[in-house]
């Protein structure tokens, strides 16, 4: 009987070492249910952190490629800039090379003309040579006296030269100067009388005009007293309603009848010149 009871107090023993609580399995299950998840999350986030650091390296790394495709356009730019800007000296460069050759062959040209016209006034002056040799064989005389160039005439000591060609007051005194002369100046009666005679019916330009010092003075700047008998009725008159600019009528001329009138300068009519004769 004491082994019986023995044997069942060694069962629950052995029963007792083996089973665990119920408490204790149901923490260990528990523990070991959220293990897993725990860890996967730990995983996750170690992921998303590792992600994290990696695309912040990415964007910047992508940041700075950007800003240096940024900048490389910029200078892909400036390059394309100073590319177009060196087509267009060199076109520049190209046109001020045929400007120059263009220039040279101006230059040539002139050149050629000023040789031309050198010679032309050599034969010119042999012409006038020959003009007055043979106004000495006319006239039966072989001595030496004053003379004129071709197409001018004389009077006295003086050649005077009536144009055909029709230019301004200030167009017409260059081309006197240019032929050693100057618009002409009235001296005389005699000179007076000639001159009417060769100009009537048409209308010259003579070297009279008030528009250096608003008094009226041969080109020569030598003063003018006004002769009213030389001069058409009512003028000068220094009349601004002739529509052809601010400057009133500053230069004269002879009319149609011989006497003087004022006018603007930039009226173009015929001119006569005059000159010292040269003793030939």
């Amino acid at each position: 009987m004491f082994n019986s009871f023995r044997d069942k107090d060694m069962d629950t023993c052995t029963l007792w070492v083996k089973e665990s609580p119920p408490g204790s399995v149901s923490g260990l299950f528990r523990f070991r249910r959220w293990l897993f998840p725990a860890l996967m999350v730990a995983v996750v986030f170690v992921l998303i952190l590792v992600l994290g650091v990696t695309n912040t390296k990415t964007s910047s790394r992508l940041w700075t490629a950007e800003e240096d495709m940024s900048i490389l356009a910029d200078r892909m730019e400036s390059l394309n800039a100073s590319l177009q800007q060196s087509h267009e000296s060199i076109k520049d460069l190209q046109h001020l090379q045929w400007s120059i050759q263009d220039n040279k062959d101006r230059l040539a040209s002139v050149s050629a003309a000023l040789q031309q016209l050198a010679v032309l006034d050599s034969l010119s002056r042999a012409v006038d040579g020959l003009k007055c040799s043979l106004e000495r064989i006319v006239s039966n005389s072989s001595a030496t006296g004053p003379c004129c160039p071709l197409d001018w005439t004389r009077l006295g000591s003086d050649c005077y030269f009536f144009s055909q060609q029709h230019l301004n007051w200030n167009q017409s005194k260059s081309w006197c100067e240019r032929k050693s002369a100057h618009l002409l100046i009235l001296h005389s009666n005699q000179e007076w009388d000639f001159v009417t005679k060769k100009s009537v019916p048409d209308l010259y330009w003579v070297g009279l005009t008030d528009g250096r010092t608003g008094r009226w003075e041969w080109v020569n700047q030598t003063p003018y007293t006004i002769e009213r008998r030389r001069w058409v009725p009512g003028q000068p008159d220094a009349w601004t309603g002739h529509g052809m600019g601010p400057e009133d009528e500053d230069c004269a001329h002879l009319h149609s009848n011989g006497r003087l009138n004022d006018i603007h300068c930039s009226t173009t009519m015929r001119f006569i010149c005059q000159r010292r004769s040269t003793n030939t």
